[in-house]
C-alpha cells in the first residue's frame, strides 16, 4: 500500500495493552461548525448567531458539545483501535467550551481490557492551551483481525450561505 497518510491500520485486541495511548487532532473551522449544525439539526443560536452568543455566558459562539464527542468517535474509529472498532458506550463531562479556531486533541488511553474483546479507554479532549475541554470514558469492541486499508476519499462539500 501507499504512504501511511493515505491508509488506516487498526490495532487489534491482542495488540492493545493497558496504558497504550493515541492522539487525534482537529481544528474547529467556521465550516465545521455550520456543517455540524446542518447534519445534527442543532441550530442553537449559541453556536451560530454572534449577536446572541455575545450575550451568553461564553460571550462568543462556541462549538456544539457533541462535536468534541464526534472527535472521540473519529479517534477510536481511525487511530486506536481503528477500523473495525464497534463503539458501545461513552461518558462525557464538558469542562469548557470549544471555540472557533480552537485546535482540539483527543487523548486516548487504554484503561483495561475486558473479556469478549471489550476495551475501556480514558478520553480527554484538550485545546491548544492544554486545557481540558472534555473528559470521559469509552467502551468498545476492539477488532480481532488486522486490517490496513486506504482512507476513503470524502466528497467536497460547498456551503451556500443564505442571508
Amino acid at each position: 500500500m501507499s504512504d501511511t497518510l493515505d491508509t488506516l491500520e487498526n490495532i487489534t485486541y491482542d495488540e492493545l495493552n493497558e496504558g497504550d495511548t493515541a492522539k487525534f487532532t482537529r481544528t474547529l473551522s467556521e465550516d465545521d461548525l455550520v456543517l455540524f449544525a446542518a447534519v445534527s439539526g442543532d441550530v442553537n443560536p449559541m453556536h451560530l448567531d454572534p449577536e446572541f452568543a455575545a450575550n451568553s455566558i461564553f460571550k462568543e459562539r462556541v462549538a456544539h458539545g457533541m462535536w468534541s464527542g464526534a472527535l472521540i468517535s473519529a479517534a477510536l474509529a481511525t487511530v486506536m483501535p481503528g477500523p473495525g472498532t464497534v463503539y458501545l458506550e461513552q461518558s462525557l463531562t464538558f469542562r469548557r467550551p470549544a471555540k472557533l479556531d480552537d485546535t482540539l486533541t483527543v487523548n486516548l488511553t487504554v484503561v483495561r481490557k475486558d473479556p469478549k474483546n471489550r476495551v475501556v479507554f480514558k478520553c480527554d479532549v484538550t485545546n491548544q492551551n492544554n486545557q481540558k475541554v472534555v473528559t470521559g470514558e469509552a467502551r468498545v469492541i476492539a477488532p480481532t483481525e488486522k486490517v490496513r486499508l486506504y482512507k476513503p476519499t470524502l466528497p467536497n462539500i460547498k456551503i451556500e450561505r443564505r442571508d
